[in-house]
């Protein structure tokens, strides 16, 4: 604790812990652009591909919109027994609340949402708003007692959420990260320009 302390005295701010090195390297250096977009390219095409299979599917997108949804969230139901439940009992009943009674719209939505966030990962958009929606849906996955590889994809994506000012320089956002900004430091689509102060008219004249 003692040390820590000492950290803190000696940075710029009293209430901040340096960042280390090594976070730095990983998550904020651009030599490592490229392994971050082997991975965000690897998880993009796990979501596009899981995407395109409901996009396909009558059951998901189509005049059986809905059935595949359902089924899954019964099966999810179906996990919360005994003594160590797959499905915890407040995600059971926001499943049976939420999500069953809106199973189409649902439906829609996730196949919509899959694809997104597989693109906006895959050409480096955005990297770290559709890392983190790609990182909720694996929770709810999660959730509902679906393991199959949502934990790596979860792991992965959170990682690129932490690496998002580097994770898509090699990918759109070199161009569109600068435009856009973020909320601490505008950009130049979003910064405005500040006021031009207008002359003041003095009355009166040389006497």
């Amino acid at each position: 604790m003692t040390a820590l302390r000492g950290l803190i005295a000696e940075g710029s701010a009293a209430t901040q812990v340096p960042e280390p090195p090594i976070a730095r390297f990983l998550f904020a250096d651009t030599r490592l652009a490229w392994f971050w977009l082997a991975v965000r390219v690897y998880v993009g095409w796990q979501w596009v591909e899981a995407g395109y299979e409901k996009l396909v599917n009558p059951a998901w997108v189509g005049a059986n919109a809905g059935a595949g949804l359902t089924g899954f969230v019964n099966g999810a139901l179906g996990k919360t027994g005994g003594d160590h439940p797959d499905v915890i009992g407040w995600y059971a009943g926001f499943l049976q609340a939420v999500v069953l009674p809106y199973a189409a719209t649902w439906s829609y939505a996730i196949t919509l949402g899959e694809i997104l966030v597989g693109l906006g990962l895959i050409f480096g958009c955005l990297t770290g708003v559709a890392a983190f929606f790609g990182s909720f849906m694996n929770a709810n996955f999660l959730f509902a007692g679906t393991v199959s590889v949502n934990p790596l994809l979860f792991v992965l994506a959170t990682w690129l959420v932490l690496a998002w000012r580097v994770a898509g320089f090699i990918g759109l956002d070199f161009f569109v990260l600068p435009m856009l900004g973020t909320p601490w430091a505008l950009g130049k689509l979003t910064r405005h320009p500040a006021p031009t102060p207008k002359p003041v008219a003095v009355a009166g004249g040389a006497e």
